[in-house]
C-alpha cells in the first residue's frame, strides 16, 4: 500500500524591512506595521528624539493624516493633543486691512492644528522600545534589485533588509537608489522668523495672527504667519528671488540686523503692523528656499526598494505634504500586512500612490507661486466669517 506525505509547508519568512527616516511619515509606516505584528527598525541620522526643534504646526486632515492615525490606533489621542482653534484664518491686505477671517465651529475637526514636534512624539512614544535606531545617517544602499539590499550608514555601519523604504525627506538617499531625479529650486524662498512668549513681549502681534494662521500678499511677496502651542507664533516672508538671494545681496545669514534692513526695503509699502512681522523677531532669520521634484515624479518598480512622503513626491508647502506622507505609510504597511510578498505588496501600494501623487503635484505643479497670490482662498466665498 502506498502513502502519500504531503510535505510541511515551508513558511514565508519575515521579511526585514528598514524605513530610512524618523519623521510622520517613516514613524506612521512603523506603527501601522508594529500594530499587524510586522517588525521594522527605522534609521535616523539625527542623533536623538531632542537632536533639534521639529519645526513649527502641521494641520492634519480628515480624509488623508486622519486616516493614517486612526489606522494607527492614535486618532483619539492626537484630538486630546491636537488644537481645533488653530483651524482660524485671516485674509488680511498689504495696507493692512481685513478681508477675509474663517472661525472654526464648536466641533469643527476637519484639520486641527498639532505641533510637529508633538506629532512626532505621539507616534514616537507608541512605538516598541528601539525602534529607532538614533544617529544613522543613510549614505547609500546597493545589492542586488531582487535583495537582500545593503545599507550603508555614514559612520561605516551596514545593515541588510529585504525591503528598504525610503522615508527620508526631499534630499533622500533611498531614492537615489531608483530614480535620478533631484529636487529643483522653485524661484520662492521662506525666510522664517520666531515669535516667542507672545502675549507678554509680542502682545500686538499676537492679536494680529489669532489663534491661527494670517497671511498677506501682493503678487510678488507674502507674509505667512501662524501659531504654534507654548505661545510661540512662526512668520514667513516669502519672496520671489535667486536661491542665493542672501549672499547676493553681500549678506550672511548671521546677518541680522543686515538682512531686516533688506526686508524693511522690500516691503516698504506695506503696513507698519504687518512690517513688524519681520522686524521684532527673537533671534535670528532662517532661510528656507522651496524646492519640489519633477512633475511628475515616478520610477521603474523594484521588488526590495519604495519611497514615501517628500521623498516619492516633494512639492511646495501648501498644506498637503505631511498628509500624503502619513497616507502613504499608512497604505504601504497595510499593503505589507495584506500581501505575501514583499513585491506584491510594492506594486499594491505603487498602484494607488503614484497616480494620486501625479495629480496632486500636476494641482500644484508652480504652486510656490500661489502662495505670493493676492486671491482669496477658496472657501472664503463659503460662508467664512
Amino acid at each position: 500500500m502506498n502513502t502519500t506525505t504531503n510535505p510541511t509547508p515551508t513558511p514565508t519568512p519575515t521579511p526585514r524591512i528598514a524605513i530610512i527616516g524618523a519623521g510622520p511619515g517613516g514613524l506612521t509606516c512603523a506603527r501601522i506595521l508594529q500594530r499587524h505584528g510586522i517588525t521594522a527598525t527605522v534609521h535616523d541620522g539625527e542623533t536623538g528624539p531632542d537632536a533639534r526643534n521639529q519645526g513649527g504646526t502641521l494641520d492634519l486632515h480628515e480624509d488623508n493624516g486622519q486616516i493614517a492615525l486612526r489606522e494607527a490606533g492614535l486618532l483619539e489621542e492626537f484630538f486630546r493633543r491636537s488644537r481645533p482653534e488653530g483651524q482660524e484664518s485671516r485674509q488680511l491686505a498689504p495696507a493692512g486691512t481685513l478681508l477675509f477671517h474663517h472661525t472654526p465651529e464648536e466641533g469643527e475637526s476637519f484639520k486641527p492644528e498639532i505641533d510637529r514636534g508633538q506629532l512626532r512624539d505621539l507616534l514616537l512614544d507608541s512605538l516598541q522600545p528601539g525602534t529607532v535606531h538614533w544617529g544613522h545617517t543613510l549614505h547609500s544602499v546597493d545589492g542586488p534589485a531582487a535583495g537582500p539590499r545593503r545599507l550603508h550608514f555614514t559612520d561605516g555601519t551596514t545593515t541588510e533588509a529585504d525591503l528598504v523604504i525610503g522615508a527620508d525627506g526631499a534630499w533622500s538617499k533611498v531614492r537615489a537608489a531608483i530614480s535620478p531625479a533631484t529636487p529643483r529650486y522653485t524661484g520662492v524662498s521662506f525666510l522664517e522668523a520666531w515669535f516667542d512668549d507672545v502675549e507678554n513681549r509680542h502682545p500686538d502681534i499676537s492679536d494680529l495672527v489669532g489663534q491661527g494662521s494670517a497671511a498677506a500678499a501682493d503678487g510678488d511677496r507674502a507674509l505667512f504667519a501662524q501659531r504654534s502651542s507654548g505661545d510661540h507664533i512662526r512668520v514667513y516672508a516669502i519672496q520671489r528671488v535667486p536661491a542665493d538671494w542672501i549672499t547676493a545681496q553681500g549678506l550672511t545669514a548671521e546677518d541680522t540686523d543686515g538682512i531686516r534692513a533688506y526686508l524693511l526695503d522690500q516691503y516698504r509699502d506695506w503696513s507698519p503692523r504687518l512690517r513688524r512681522l519681520i522686524t521684532d523677531n527673537d533671534g535670528p532669520y532662517v532661510d528656507r528656499p522651496i524646492h519640489a521634484l519633477p512633475v511628475p515624479h515616478t520610477w521603474a518598480h523594484n521588488p526590495t526598494i519604495t519611497l514615501l512622503g517628500d521623498a516619492a513626491h516633494l512639492m511646495p508647502p501648501l498644506g498637503v505634504g505631511v498628509n500624503l506622507a502619513m497616507l502613504d505609510a499608512c497604505e504601504l504597511a497595510l499593503a505589507i500586512a495584506h500581501h505575501e510578498t514583499v513585491d506584491d505588496a510594492i506594486h499594491a501600494y505603487e498602484k494607488t500612490m503614484l497616480p494620486r501623487s501625479h495629480d496632486m503635484q500636476r494641482l500644484l505643479d508652480n504652486g510656490a507661486e500661489h502662495l505670493l497670490s493676492t486671491e482669496l482662498p477658496d472657501f472664503a466665498t463659503q460662508g467664512g466669517n
